[in-house]
């Protein structure tokens, strides 16, 4: 029996000593690591053993590692069937000839799914109806008999403050989809797509389309059309409904495509509502309109009564997209509804307050983490690969676990994973969440070691210089290593 004892302590101490050569040895030798800074640690989940770790306590930009946060308070807080809703209000009702002599009021709850994101996430889905939400909602108003709004059509987000750009977000972000402003009232997850094709000949004008087609911006269009040079230049003033777009487009290349951000998401909706119900022969006296709560106004929801109302999919499906596809405005959509629904504020210092207070719950020391948004779109955000294990550790070990881990990307089979590690299948046995902004990458989660069962990991990289796609080979280098 002492001999059996021995061979098998043997065999672990081997083990263990084989994974950190290995690791070592990667780290060592790759060239596009070693211009950067590297945090790694690995735990074996059923004896809480530091497998490996280096520079495990230093802190990081995780990117959108972050989500692995934000998801995990959600969750734990909220509860995997927990449901947002969309309500319209009136406060005069609807009389006998189908007049509502007062505004007509779309209440934003917090709800992403108001959006083309077919839920539950498949990989193999296409994009939805971006309207469809609306269109719905219209639908429901008429049916109620509503032939006249002698108001307004008004998008309402007070259900938050209005903080639609965390601190460390670029002003550039907001332009595009990545960068969507937060609200409590998001249609199509406060994006459209503008296509831009040739005209007929050269120097012709170019031609522009918008998916969703509402009637928004108010569009400065200097695209021309060129025999063979491509290029666009696509500007919006900060807080303005213009937008300039510059440039040229060849003849006989692909199309120009861009997922552009609104500035004013709860507008957009308002905009969107209102040209559902004239399409429908509802006469509308006054005009889109939104409302917004500055930060410390008390929450006051409009008045009246919910004449119609819509309730989101499940919040482990809502999760699902923001874990698979690394949605940053839903993720943020998710931390502000914690606070709302635990502090009664959905403020942005108060969601994070709540994140503090979970992970005291996890122990983290507090010197190893600072979380200034929800998504990892901000270069303030930092966290040590340490705190990271730590969250996983104890994701896993809870009763949301198994749902937790059904967030992750798949390795080479679906989400922000569908495509790395050049497609190998053994992948599979790896679930974790990528980031990336410039000069940062990063990837955390789980992966069924051969030798030591299931494990957490986090690989934070910062400050490399080489092309992205090789960072990203390197971490995956690395990630496979431990499904020996």
């Amino acid at each position: 029996m002492k001999k059996l004892l021995s061979c098998v302590l043997c065999v672990s101490a081997c083990g263990a000593s084989l994974l950190e050569q290995r690791l070592d040895e990667i780290l060592r030798t790759s060239r596009i690591l070693a211009p950067g800074e590297v945090g790694v640690e690995v735990v074996q989940l059923r004896s809480g053993k530091v497998l490996y770790a280096t520079n495990s306590d230093k802190l990081f930009t995780p990117a959108s590692n972050t989500k692995l946060f934000s998801t995990a308070l959600a969750l734990s807080r909220l509860g995997r069937d927990y449901r947002l809703k969309t309500r319209i209000y009136t406060a005069a009702g609807v009389d006998g000839k189908g007049r509502v002599a007062s505004d007509l009021v779309l209440y934003g709850g917090g709800d992403p799914s108001l959006s083309d994101q077919v839920i539950p996430y498949t990989k193999e889905d296409k994009p939805g109806d971006a309207l469809l939400a609306i269109e719905e909602l219209a639908d429901q108003i008429v049916a109620k008999g509503v032939r006249e709004i002698q108001g307004d059509i008004v998008g309402d987000d007070t259900a938050w403050p209005s903080e639609p750009l965390p601190p460390g977000w670029a002003a550039d972000d907001t332009i595009y989809e990545y960068g969507a402003p937060v609200s409590a009232l998001n249609v199509n997850s406060g994006r459209f797509r503008l296509t831009i094709l040739p005209g007929a000949a050269v120097g012709d004008p170019a031609r522009l389309t918008l998916i969703p087609p509402v009637e928004y911006f108010a569009i400065s269009n200097r695209v021309i059309t060129s025999d063979s040079t491509q290029k666009i230049d696509i500007d919006r003033p900060l807080g303005s409904h213009e937008l300039r777009i510059s440039g040229s487009v060849a003849l006989g290349k692909p199309l120009y495509k861009e997922d552009l951000a609104v500035d004013d998401p709860a507008l957009f909706a308002a905009i969107a509502l209102y040209e559902a119900l004239t399409r429908r022969g509802v006469a509308v006296s006054g005009a889109p309109l939104a409302h917004h709560r500055e930060q410390g106004e008390a929450v006051r929801p409009p008045a009246g009564s919910v004449l119609v109302e819509r309730s989101s999919p499940p919040l482990v499906e809502l999760l699902r997209v923001v874990g698979k596809v690394s949605q940053n405005l839903w993720a943020e959509m998710m931390l502000r509804e914690v606070a709302r629904v635990r502090a009664g504020d959905g403020s942005r210092v108060a969601a994070l307050q709540e994140l503090k207070a979970f992970l005291d719950e996890l122990g983290a020391p507090k010197d190893d983490y600072v979380f200034e948004d929800g998504s990892g779109l901000s270069r303030l955000t930092l966290v040590s690969p340490a705190v990271v294990v730590r969250l996983l550790n104890f994701m896993y070990l809870s009763p949301a676990g198994p749902d937790y881990k059904s967030l992750l990307p798949v390795g080479a089979m679906d989400g922000s994973l569908e495509k790395r590690f050049s497609k190998n299948k053994a992948a599979n046995a790896i679930s974790a969440k990528t980031g990336s902004l410039s000069h940062v990458n990063s990837l955390s989660g789980y992966a069924e070691s051969a030798t030591y069962g299931e494990v957490a990991f986090s690989i934070l990289v910062n400050h490399t210089s080489g092309k992205a796609s090789e960072v990203r080979a390197a971490i995956d280098k690395l990630a496979l290593a431990l499904l020996e």
